[in-house]
């Protein structure tokens, strides 16, 4: 099957390429958000192949994956026809919810996927057929030491993304714990939150670097309020890293008991922030549930299995 979807989420397309069929990414002269390419910072496999747009007429396109409400109507215009749609929608709703209008909402035609049974239950999808695909990860392997006795902090964008990433709770946090905070445009958190450098160090890794500096913390602190499940959560857990983690959204059913600390009172995620940096055995026994509990929720084979399912019924 050849199957046509853009670069837009570079974690998540990386397990998804994993299948085995061609996968289309356009591609433009700018490299800009409509024609990205082929990522540059991510390990994909040869099949993934790029086309420019005005190739795209000429290709064998046997399903188009959206992600973008603006992406129909490129489909109209670059194929010229509409080969069989599948909507995958990475984010949890915002607005007015939970009556928020999904795009795909009523749109002939289009199976709409989402990430996390909180996502569907939350998105006005009207009659459009839904399901949910979990999320499945390219096991990084148990590279957790834990021998820095900080906490690991992944979000992109902080300043910008303020509330909803958990932003505000970052400095009552770095009174447990140091924290390092990886991610894109981190640079003068520290600053911005009015914190010492050393409570607040910021780092831009690409994703090989980043798995192995975040499993070198002893433990992965995820403060974010509303977003969908965080891929950064279950990369951590297949780590081996312990998780401290706020209960919301998704998050109380990919980390079950005895792989880390969910709850909504930040006194109680604090004092289990201080626990694993002082009982570094507590912290290896935690996260060794963490991999376990994501390996066997969250695992490559599941998640492309999963996929290929739909791919066949939708197509066919």
């Amino acid at each position: 099957m050849r199957i046509l979807l853009w670069h837009v989420h570079g974690s998540w397309t990386t397990a998804f390429v994993q299948g085995p069929h061609t996968y289309v990414v356009p591609v433009t002269p700018d490299r800009g958000p409509d024609g990205l390419g082929r990522a540059r910072t991510f390990d994909w496999p040869d099949s993934v192949v790029e086309v420019p747009p005005e190739r795209l007429r000429d290709e064998d396109i046997d399903l188009v994956v959206l992600q973008r409400p603006h992406e129909l109507p490129l489909v109209d215009e670059w194929l010229g026809r509409r080969p069989p749609l599948v909507y995958l929608e990475h984010n949890a709703p915002d607005g007015a919810v939970p009556d928020t209008r999904h795009p795909a909402a009523d749109l002939p035609g289009v199976t709409l996927v989402h990430v996390t049974h909180f996502n569907r239950l939350m998105w006005d999808a009207g009659s459009t057929p839904t399901t949910v695909i979990e999320h499945g990860i390219v096991d990084p392997g148990h590279l957790w030491t834990g021998e820095l006795p900080r906490a690991a902090v992944v979000v992109n964008e902080p300043v910008r993304r303020g509330r909803t990433v958990g932003t505000d709770l970052l400095p009552g946090f770095a009174q447990a714990a140091p924290l390092d905070v990886f991610g894109m445009r981190t640079q003068g958190l520290a600053g911005h939150l009015g914190l010492p450098d050393e409570r607040c160090r910021s780092h831009e890794l690409v994703q090989r670097e980043l798995h192995t500096a975040m499993a070198r913390r002893r433990l992965y602190l995820h403060p974010v309020r509303w977003t969908s499940l965080g891929l950064s959560l279950l990369e951590a857990m297949h780590l081996g890293m312990p998780v401290v983690a706020l209960a919301t959204t998704e998050v109380t059913e990919a980390v079950p008991p005895g792989a880390g600390v969910v709850s909504n009172r930040i006194d109680v995620l604090q004092d289990a922030v201080r626990d694993f940096l002082a009982d570094p055995p507590h912290a290896r026994t935690v996260g060794e549930g963490a991999r376990a509990a994501a390996l066997a929720r969250y695992g490559l084979t599941r998640f492309l299995d999963d996929w290929e399912r739909l791919l066949k019924e939708v197509a066919r």
